[in-house]
Order: structure tokens, then sequence, then C-alpha cells
């Protein structure tokens, strides 16, 4: 025991004698400050002269890409030629519905009355009398309503031929 003990001793004794070691040697390489000499010696910094960089030219705003208008509407259930009418894809005026109806009478036989999957076109160029006749007689016509064709509407056709 007393030769383990003696080894122990002789362990640590190294391990502060090694520390002490490295703790002298930083020490010794630590850099001390530079003196009065030394910075003299060193040559000043290079003056950089600012270099103007040319901004880049702003890209060009995109040209507004007009929508394509729709040609034609495929009917869901719930819908109805014053709301087609008054999609913002199709007019965006309710009162022009009678442009529909008028430009789909092959499977339109009641304005009131349209039907999920029917593909209705939705006629474009047109006149501003053939689009105020519409707005007129939407503004004027009847009360909605299920059954034969109103006479307003058949007026508005017998007026309006295509």
């Amino acid at each position: 025991m007393q030769k383990e003990a003696k080894a122990l001793l002789m362990n640590l004794k190294g391990i502060f004698i090694l520390s002490l070691a490295v703790i002298i040697a930083g020490c010794v390489s630590a850099k001390s400050p530079p003196t009065e000499d030394a910075t003299a010696a060193t040559p000043p910094e290079p003056v950089v002269e600012p270099v103007e960089v040319a901004e880049p030219e702003p890209e060009p705003e995109p040209a507004p890409v007009e929508p394509i208008p729709l040609k034609f509407w495929i009917v869901a259930k719930g819908d109805n030629l014053w709301n087609i009418a008054a999609n913002g894809d199709v007019y965006s005026v309710a009162e022009q519905w009678p442009l529909i109806y008028k430009s789909n009478l092959e499977q339109i036989t009641d304005a009131d009355l349209i039907y999920p999957g029917q593909v209705l076109d939705i006629p474009r160029d047109l006149s501003m009398s053939e689009i105020d006749a519409a707005v007129h007689h939407a503004k004027n016509r009847g009360a909605w309503s299920l059954g034969p064709i109103e006479a307003s509407d058949r007026e508005y056709l017998r007026n309006n031929p295509s």
C-alpha cells in the first residue's frame, strides 16, 4: 500500500509540474503590445478610392395581361342567367343576361330555367344598342317565373333579332 501511495504522489507531482510548464509556456508565447518602433515600421494601410458602382437598370414593369374573356359558360347547379351575367369574367352587369338568353335560344326555352351541364355561349363584340336593349329589357321585365315564356321576353326577341 505504501508503494501505491508513493506512486500516486509521484503522479500528482508530475501532473503539477506539467501544468506549471504549460502555464509558463503560454505566458512566454503571448504577444506583448507593439512598441513605438514596431508601429513606425508597419506600413500604413493602403487608401482605397471608392469605386462608383453602377446601379442595375430596374426591370421594366410587365405589361398588364388582359384576361381572355369567357366565350362560354358551363351551367352549374344553382346558376341563373342573372348571376352568370353578373360574374366578373362574363359581363359584370347582371342586367345584361338577355344577351346570353338571346344567343342560346336553341337550348334555352325559358329564360327562367337553365340546367346544370348546359354550355352557354357568351356573346362578345356587341354593339352599344344591343347592350342597351338587353339592359332595358332586364330592368322592365316582369318577375321571374317558371312556365311559359314571358310575353316581354318574346317581345324583346322579336324587336332585337340576332
